[in-house]
Formats: structure tokens, sequence, C-alpha cells
């Protein structure tokens, strides 16, 4: 009894380890903080419409591709949107 009472223990820390060590990797990812930039520049930017729906549908994808943690399709739809924006 006491040996599975010990292995459930030990199962149990061992998950929390892998979950704390995982836990920093998401924390600030670079999606984030590229999205943070170009919002940022997307506030100060004087657009035409065409150029303000371009970005927006960029900035939709961008996102998209952020929270599914493609983080370098999501970097590509910012960059896009920064050039636009003339930035």
């Amino acid at each position: 009894m006491r040996t599975i009472v010990a292995a459930g223990i030990l199962s149990s820390v061992v998950a929390l380890g892998f979950i704390v060590v995982a836990l920093p990797a998401h924390a600030a990812a670079p999606c984030e903080d590229m999205l943070k930039e170009m919002r940022a520049t997307k506030a100060s930017a004087k657009l035409n419409d065409a150029d303000a729906k371009a970005v927006e549908a960029l900035e939709t994808k961008a996102i998209e591709r952020c929270n599914a943690d493609d983080d370098t399709r999501s970097d590509k739809f910012l960059a896009d949107a920064m050039k636009i924006m003339g930035k």
C-alpha cells in the first residue's frame, strides 16, 4: 500500500515539475511583444481606408497564429502590417 501511495505522490511531483518548467516558455512569447509594438504603431498611424483594412486583416491573422503558438507566421503578418504603416 505504501508503495502505491509513494508512486502516486512521486508521479504528482514530477507532473508538477513539468508544468512549472513549461510555464515560462509561454509567459512572454515574441508574437505578443511584436503585437504590442504593432498596435502602438497603429494607434499613431495615419492610414487611408484601404490600408487600415489591410492592417486590420493582417492583425486578425497574426492573433490567430499567435494563439496557435505559430510565432513565425504571426510575426510575418505583423511585419507586413508594419510595412504598410511605414515602419
